[in-house]
This record gives C-alpha cells, sequence and structure tokens, in this order.
C-alpha cells in the first residue's frame, strides 16, 4: 500500500509529517541528539529492523536533516550526522520530550532529564512567542494564510473562513 504524500499541502506541519513518517524516524533523530552516529548503534538502542533503519536514514538523508559520512574503508562504513537543518529539529523533539514529562511519566517520574548546560539548570523545552516572550496556548494565537499560502484555494469558502481570510490585512495580493 503507497503512503499518502503530504509534501505539496499549504501546511507546513503536513510537510515535516510527510518527511517523519511515523514513530521509527523521530527516534533515530532522537538517539542522534543522545550522541548515536552509526547504523550498529542505532539497530543495539532501537532494536529496529536493518530494512526500516536503512529506510529512515535515508529519508533523513534526502529531506538533508542527516548527513552520511564514511568513517571506515574496508568496509566502507558510515556515521549519520545531523545537519543544520537537522540540528535545529531538536526544539522540536525536545517540545514532544516535555509534552510527554507532563502527560505520560509514570509514578517514578520522567524517564530521561535535559540538563542545560549554558545554565547548569535542569530543564524542559518551552514554546514562547518569539517577539514578547509569552508562552504560546492554543487559545492565544490565530492562524491566517501566509505568503505561500495558495492564491487558488483562497477562492473556497471554507478556507476563508477557516483562516479568517475575510478579516482586513488577512488576504495577500499575489
Amino acid at each position: 500500500m503507497r503512503r499518502t504524500s503530504f509534501d505539496s499541502w499549504p501546511c507546513s506541519i503536513a510537510r515535516t509529517v510527510d518527511i517523519l513518517g511515523d514513530g521509527w524516524t523521530l527516534l533515530v533523530l532522537r538517539e542522534v541528539f543522545y550522541g548515536e552516529s552509526r547504523f550498529d548503534g542505532f539497530i543495539d538502542s532501537l532494536g529496529i529492523a536493518r530494512n526500516t533503519l536503512t529506510d529512515r536514514l535515508r529519508r533523513l538523508e534526502d529531506a538533508g536533516l542527516l548527513q552520511r559520512r564514511p568513517y571506515q574503508s574496508e568496509p566502507v562504513r558510515h556515521e549519520y550526522l545531523p545537519t543544520d537543518k537537522g540540528r535545529d529539529f531538536f526544539g522540536v523533539l525536545a517540545a514532544l520530550n516535555a509534552w510527554g514529562d507532563r502527560w505520560l511519566a509514570d509514578d517514578e517520574g520522567i524517564p530521561v532529564v535535559m540538563h542545560h548546560t549554558a545554565c547548569g539548570h535542569d530543564t524542559q523545552a518551552k514554546v514562547v512567542c518569539s517577539s514578547c516572550g509569552e508562552p504560546l496556548r492554543d487559545h492565544d494565537v490565530a492562524v491566517r494564510t501566509g505568503p505561500g499560502y495558495p492564491a487558488r484555494l483562497l477562492d473556497n469558502s471554507h478556507v476563508r473562513a477557516r483562516f479568517g481570510a475575510d478579516e482586513p490585512g488577512s488576504v495577500r495580493t499575489p
């Protein structure tokens, strides 16, 4: 069965999901941030099937989140290192971790503690407004179409209602 592709949807969440695809991809990235970089190391830490791991590493490399670099020549073996684009994804994983710590930790407590070495404190990710620094909460955020939203879709009344496209200043001009 062929997977639905979201890569051309006018939504950054859908496009990101298209790259990530499933939980294994997120766990591979988690392992990269925990310091793992080698194929056999991913196998050992995750218990993932070799063909599944090969597919996820290829997907992350093709998407520009990881780069493959040889570390041995006989036989050739590669390590997988985050690119700038991949390192920029760390905040997403940290936010997922914070949500899981809040809602899924058992009575024994959170399973992994993040320690911010720059200030010396244990921490959790917090999503804040890039302008004022206040936490972003669903009831404090409104969405509207941006410059990359397809103009052809703005003719749809459901789209206009959903994004408040009838509000002053929200309709873009080509």
